[in-house]
Parts: C-alpha cells; structure tokens; sequence
C-alpha cells in the first residue's frame, strides 16, 4: 500500500492537530502533578494517534459512496479504487484496538474517553452530517476531547482545569466548522452534507457564527479568570480572540467565501497559539 493512500485514509494533517492537542494538554497535567513523564507522554502520542486515525479510518468506510461525489475527496483511498472496504476495516480495527489498549494502559480513563470518542464521531457525528446541522454540535464533543485525553492521560482525574482545555476547543469548534463548511457548501451539498446553522450561506448562519466567535472570547480567559493562567496567557488570548472575532465579524458583513476563508485559516491558527500559550505560562509560574 502506498504511503499516499495511508496519509489519507486517516486524514494525517487532522490527526497531526488532535495529537497536538492532547500532547499541550498533557504536559500541563505533568505540571500539576509535579512531574513529566516523558514515556508517557510517547505512549499518549502513539496512543493517540492510533485512535484518531481509527477513527477518521471509520469515517471514511461509512462514507465512502458520499466521497465519490465530492471534488475534495474523490482520491481519498476507497472511492478511488485504492484500497478495498476491507482491508480500510481491517487497519481501522487494529489501530483502535491497539491505541485505545495504549491509551488504557495510562490509566483506566483515558482508555474509556479514548473509546467514547471514536464511537461518537464515527457513528454519531458522521451519520448526522446528511440529517441535520445538529451534527456540527455532536461533532464538536469527540473534537474537543483530545486535550481532555491528554490531561488525563498525566493526571488522572477531570478537574477544572481539564474542563476549561475542553471548553476552549469545543467552542472553537463552531466558528471552525462553519467557516469550513462555508468555504466548501457547494461541494458539500453534492454528498447532501448540512453543516451551515441554517443549511445555506446566509446572513442567519453567518450571525450565528459571529456569537459563537464572541463566546469563544471569554472561555479562552477562563485560565486567567479562575487563575491558571497570568497575564501573558490572558493578553494573548484576548488578542487572537479579538482578530479572531473580528474575521467573523466580516463574514457577517460581506457573506463572502473569502471571508469565511480568512475565518478558518484564522482558525487553524487560533487554536495551537492559545494552547501553547497557556502550556509556556503555566509551566512558568
């Protein structure tokens, strides 16, 4: 099989992020513990990017005929005759297995939120993409797990500090979303995909869009508010939100592809920035 068909069977540069994600947070689990440890922090990447790439492998055997019809994903490995349902069902299964036996092994928890998380997005998220825009919420639950798994990967136990990583990430999610799926409607709408909050490019979709921007803006200052975090983390975040809400602000106002393309490039930065923020100060107090 060729290295090509593999990278893109388990979306490579998603599972890439998540794994990100889940290692940020880990590291600042090892930091109220009082400790890294750094073999762990290699089995919850392994781990973690096992169970990820089970579960995008998942995602693409249910919608392998939906592929098919759209621009961005017909040369994805099963609908371009690349690689058979089987053998994709074959390596989804073992990577699942074994990464959420990885995971496990760090401690009970992990191994269970590791399980939750591909079955919801394997086969809640996916199969609610063609029913209802409701999916971009369902979706936004195993999305915002990873730093969830990473935290409890070190330390064991959801705290408040594990539930303020997940909400940053879970209400990053929809501006995220959104943007992507604003770019990509028409393509989308080929497979039957409804993602925007009201199903087309309009101004009630792009508001929603703005508020969900503008709730992202206080959740991100939860780590200074309850006090994780200083004043680095804190002018940091309130920056990025603000350029961040302010490329929402002009989807809004111009209903534009090139402004919900601006949004979701701000998007994939937005989120290692405030992550890594908190991580570097955090680690320095």
């Amino acid at each position: 099989m060729k290295w090509s068909n593999f990278t893109k069977l388990i979306k490579l540069r998603l599972t890439l992020l998540v794994v990100f994600s889940a290692s940020v947070s880990y590291l600042i689990g090892c930091k109220v513990n009082g400790v890294i440890m750094w073999g762990n922090w290699s089995l919850l990447i392994l781990g973690g990017f096992l169970v990820t790439s089970a579960a995008n492998c998942f995602n693409e055997i249910i919608e392998k005929d939906l592929d098919k019809l759209m621009k961005r994903t017909r040369d994805r490995p099963i609908p371009a005759g690349n690689m058979t349902t089987g053998q994709a069902l074959v390596m989804g299964l073992g990577m699942g297995i074994s990464g959420t036996y990885v995971l496990g092994s760090l401690n009970i928890l992990t191994g269970l939120l590791s399980v939750f998380s591909i079955l919801l997005y394997a086969f809640a998220y996916t199969p609610l993409k063609r029913k209802s825009p409701i999916a971009v919420f369902v979706g936004a639950i195993p999305g915002a797990l990873p730093p969830l798994i990473g935290y409890v990967a070190a330390y064991g136990k959801i705290d408040v500090i594990a539930l303020i990583l997940f909400g940053i990430q879970f209400v990053w999610q929809f501006p995220h979303f959104w943007a992507i799926a604003w770019v990509l409607d028409d393509d989308y709408k080929l497979a039957g995909f409804r993602l925007l909050p009201t199903g087309e490019r309009d101004r009630v979709s792009a508001v929603i869009t703005f508020i969900l921007t503008l709730i992202l803006l206080p959740v991100s200052l939860l780590p200074t508010l309850y006090g994780f975090g200083g004043y680095f983390v804190g002018g940091v975040s309130l920056l990025c939100s603000l350029v961040f809400l302010y490329q929402a602000f002009n989807l809004m106002r111009t209903l534009q592809i090139e402004a919900a393309r601006k949004l979701m490039f701000g998007s994939f930065l937005y989120l290692p920035v405030v992550q890594l923020m908190f991580l570097f100060d955090f680690l320095g107090k």
